[in-house]
């Protein structure tokens, strides 16, 4: 994020009175939400880009674990070919190796996923607490998971100036956007972004070591485009069915950012898959009917969704 109402630092606290998107026309955040996320994703942006309309043009691209690794592909042009290799899961091991665990956790493990499932509120106390049961974990190594993604991602260089993946300090408990200007491996922040706590390893990111960017209380990070003329939220879920907090999301917390961003001026299309199971996330056996169903609400949403982009 070049534009100078954003901080220069990779802590960016969370404020929607910062208008960070101020002076950007359009804007688009892809959020989290594991294995299936990635596929909805790609089934979504896929048939969209067939049907003339490609969103990786956007003025700023905020990606959040699942989000950032389909927010590389988009704004690297390689989306066709994650599409490809998603549809193929079953025959990419290194794609389910990268985003996927595999065999059981060690009890470090399991506490410090458990810290996060069990989390009802992004209170500074709980989210630190997080990330110290993620430091403490026995994962394999980090530098293992920058490995696996950067083969995923395909991409070597920043692949744009309008990228911003989020993570979490995982010690100090800050919200981080690591963009171009930061000097990170684009790989590098993938991982970080997506470094469910217990699961994978906190990354390396500068002085810091970052943990998955949904321990915040947000898997979009709306007030990343407060400010901007429109903003088209892809996300898991809007939370309309949410009766008790997990994951660092309260009741309500969804729609009330959703609600902050559009108070902020900033036109907003939302957009969630029709239906989620949460014990499917990082099932790749969900992973077709995940696929088949972004491919199918594209369809649907391709008209709507161009005259609010403006093509």
């Amino acid at each position: 994020m070049a534009d100078p109402t954003v901080p220069a630092e990779l802590a960016v606290p969370v404020d929607f009175d910062a208008r960070y998107g101020a002076g950007i026309d359009r804007g688009v955040s892809l959020g989290g939400g594991g294995l299936y996320f990635v596929a909805w994703l790609v089934g979504y942006l896929h048939g969209m880009a067939r049907a003339g309309l490609d969103l990786g043009d956007a003025d700023r691209m905020v990606g959040t674990s699942a989000g950032s690794l389909v927010a590389t592909s988009l704004t690297g042009g390689h989306l066709a070919r994650l599409y490809a290799e998603v549809s193929l899961l079953s025959k990419a091991p290194k794609l389910v190796a990268a985003l996927a665990p595999a065999g059981d956790l060690a009890p470090s493990q399991q506490r410090a996923l458990d810290r996060f499932l069990g989390a009802g509120d992004a209170e500074p106390g709980t989210v630190r607490a997080i990330g110290h049961a993620a430091l403490a974990a026995a994962t394999p190594s980090p530098a293992s998971m920058t490995r696996r993604l950067a083969v995923v991602v395909a991409e070597r260089r920043w692949p744009s100036d309008a990228l911003a993946v989020t993570c979490v300090d995982a010690y100090s408990g800050e919200r981080c956007v690591v963009t171009r200007a930061a000097g990170v491996p684009v790989a590098r922040a993938v991982a970080a972004s997506s470094a469910v706590p217990g699961i994978f390893p906190p990354q390396p990111v500068g002085d810091r070591r970052c943990m998955d960017g949904g321990v915040s209380g947000t898997g979009t990070h709306p007030d990343l485009l407060a400010g901007a003329g429109r903003a088209v939220v892809l996300s898991l879920t809007d939370g309309h069915d949410m009766v008790q907090g997990t994951m660092t999301v309260a009741p309500g917390g969804t729609a009330d950012g959703i609600a902050r961003l559009e108070a902020s001026g900033t036109r907003v299309f939302l957009r969630t898959p029709d239906g989620v199971d949460p014990g499917e996330l990082m099932a790749p056996s969900a992973v077709p009917r995940a696929l088949t169903m972004g491919a199918r609400q594209a369809v649907e949403d391709r008209v709507e969704l161009g005259r609010f982009w403006g093509n």
